[in-house]
């Protein structure tokens, strides 16, 4: 008999349309949220449009850390859900296919999705929030060759306050422009100019030049008379601030690769405060990753509605319980590099008990005749919906008669 059957194909089709769709839309959602703050900040910073771009592409590895497991599952749940309601998984069952055997493919897809996940986390993910960070800093800094706003007084170095009424060409043509330039020795100059541009300097690039058109000069001095001058074309040379480089990576546990997690928290050698946060980060993706391989079960568990029933309930359980372990990792991670907790129980005692459950779920559906993981839920929301009905059935019954009593 062959591994890979017919029947294996067709579940395959059925889980990686919605699979997809689930992850690109998770993603897609998760990036839009972030780019209109990213959008706002280098505004703010008066930077360049790109770089938002290359900060989002630095997020992908964070955000497809959250959108694989929730695609997966749900893209399991949506395909043995509409086996379920189509009467196909009835028919299946009849011949003698269990659950099990009908999850041979989910797993598959699973494996395959684990060990992406696995080096996402553990290699990938590192690495792009450090490059993140990086751009961040170079941004606030201008290394990335952050603008001089507009309409607003600049500083460089305590020495130079720049201000530029308008930007014409991208910034090639600047109009009304005034500086006011101070020494060690007190003097002042008070520059105005009708336009200029910044042009390089080919000799010293820590300078650049700023070639003014028709303007004005005053210059103050300490215990002199001050002197007004008009030019036609006057050079300015500005100083560039000098940019610390960035700090090395490694600064942050959530920078640090998996092997270099278990070299840092598990030696001797090094402090207490510096191992908790390290064995604690490596813990909560280990116990991320491994919880992938419980989501196939919890997917058939909620996946099949009770009898001549459609209801989506499980979708939303489903949902409901992903996030809500996640959220319970991340304070266990958050509490345990405190030292407050041990970094295994914070992470792996949660772990065991929501296992223990889907697990309890799966055995539900699986291997007892009728039983149902969320019965007592479904059997609520059915009561619950059925009241709602009639109350509005009522409510419509009134308006009714209340037209027709004032029509008569």
């Amino acid at each position: 008999m062959r591994f890979i059957t017919a029947l294996d194909r067709y579940i395959l089709r059925l889980v990686l349309v919605p699979m997809f769709s689930v992850f690109v839309i998770a993603a897609s959602l998760l990036v839009l949220d972030k780019m209109l703050r990213l959008f706002d900040f280098v505004a703010t910073e008066g930077g360049p449009v790109n770089v938002v771009f290359e900060m989002l592409a630095h997020l992908i590895p964070e955000y497809a850390s959250l959108a694989i497991p929730l695609g997966l599952m749900l893209g399991i749940l949506l395909a043995f859900r509409k086996l379920a309601t189509s009467s196909e998984l009835d028919v299946m069952r009849a011949v003698g296919l269990s659950y099990t055997r009908l999850l041979r493919m989910p797993y598959l897809i699973t494996l395959v999705l684990t060990v992406l996940n696995f080096l996402i986390v553990g290699y990938l993910q590192p690495f792009s929030r450090y490059a993140y960070n990086e751009l961040q800093y170079e941004l606030r800094s201008g290394a990335l060759g952050a603008s001089i706003k507009v309409g607003e007084f600049t500083s460089l170095e305590d020495r130079l306050a720049l201000r530029i009424e308008e930007s014409r060409q991208d910034g090639v043509q600047l109009v009304g422009i005034f500086a006011r330039v101070a020494d060690d020795k007190g003097q002042v100059l008070s520059i105005s100019a009708r336009e200029g541009q910044f042009l390089a300097n080919r000799e010293n690039r820590d300078t650049i030049i700023l070639r003014l058109i028709d303007g004005t000069i005053v210059q103050d001095a300490p215990e002199t008379t001050s002197r007004v001058l008009s030019f036609s074309q006057h050079d300015l040379p500005i100083e560039l601030p000098e940019i610390e480089k960035f700090r090395d990576r490694g600064i942050d546990e959530a920078e640090y690769i998996l092997p270099e997690l278990l070299r840092i928290g598990w030696n001797d050698e090094v402090d207490e405060i510096e191992r908790n946060p390290s064995q604690a980060t490596f813990n909560y993706r280990m116990v991320e990753v491994v919880m992938m391989m419980l989501l196939p079960l919890l997917a058939v568990a909620l996946a099949i509605p009770p009898k001549r029933s459609s209801s989506a309930l499980g979708v939303f359980i489903s949902i409901v319980m992903v996030v809500a372990y996640h959220k319970v990792n991340e304070y266990g991670q958050s509490v345990a590099a405190l030292g407050r907790v041990e970094p295994w129980m914070a992470l792996w005692v949660p772990f065991g008990a929501f296992a223990l459950l889907i697990l309890w779920m799966y055995y539900r559906v699986a291997y007892v005749p009728g039983g149902q993981a969320i019965g007592f839920l479904e059997t609520a929301f059915a009561k619950l919906a059925k009241r709602v009905r009639k109350l509005f059935a009522r409510r419509q019954r009134a308006h009714q008669l209340q037209v027709t009593s004032d029509a008569v």
